[in-house]
């Protein structure tokens, strides 16, 4: 019994996740009443993203204003979005633009996109870009590698539209039972 049970709750956890995160974003169900995340953008009047060197991932990587690591999710590609569900925007907060304003930072290939609940979201080389709640301070890198109906990867500046990040997946860590959405 005790090993069976081993199994189940990984299983159980892994499939609240993909259901979490698996909403499609041909789904016009976002409502006004879902609570926002914070916005990752730099108090100013535009989203800044800016460089930082980092040796877990192995080169250079993109950061918020604050230093906080933005994630892409090879998933989302050609304008479809895949973390639309509240619980998914939840621990992955989009890197938001404020309307009207371009983003601005160290690094060019910056833009914006509309995401399905109609706020803008600043982009590098066309991809979205979110941080991650598990990062709770500049450097850290906890959402690398973390899959679920796609994989959340670091962005680099060597990060192209077609094609992921180069950086060694890392399994969620065993404690904790998950990530919560």
């Amino acid at each position: 019994m005790r090993a069976s049970t081993k199994y189940l709750i990984p299983s159980l956890a892994a499939a609240l996740l993909l259901s979490a995160c698996g909403t499609s974003s041909s789904s016009s169900s976002a409502s006004s009443s879902q609570a926002n995340p914070p916005a990752a953008s730099g108090g100013g009047s535009a989203a800044v993203v800016k460089t930082a060197s980092n040796s877990r991932v192995g080169g250079t990587i993109l950061v918020n204003a604050q230093g906080v690591t933005l994630y892409r999710l090879t998933a989302e590609q050609n304008g479809k979005f895949i973390c639309t569900s509240a619980a998914c925007v939840g621990a992955w907060h989009p890197l938001a633009a404020p309307s009207g304003s371009a983003p601005t930072g160290a690094v060019g290939s910056l833009g914006t996109v509309k995401r399905p609940d109609g706020t803008e979201q600043v982009t590098y080389k066309g991809m979205p870009l979110y941080t991650f709640v598990k990062d709770q301070s500049p450097g850290q890198t906890n959402g690398q590698g973390i899959k679920d109906v796609g994989t959340w990867t670091v962005v680099t500046t060597a990060a192209a539209k077609a094609s992921p990040p180069a950086a060694p997946a890392q399994p969620a860590p065993a404690s904790g039972g998950g990530y919560a959405y």
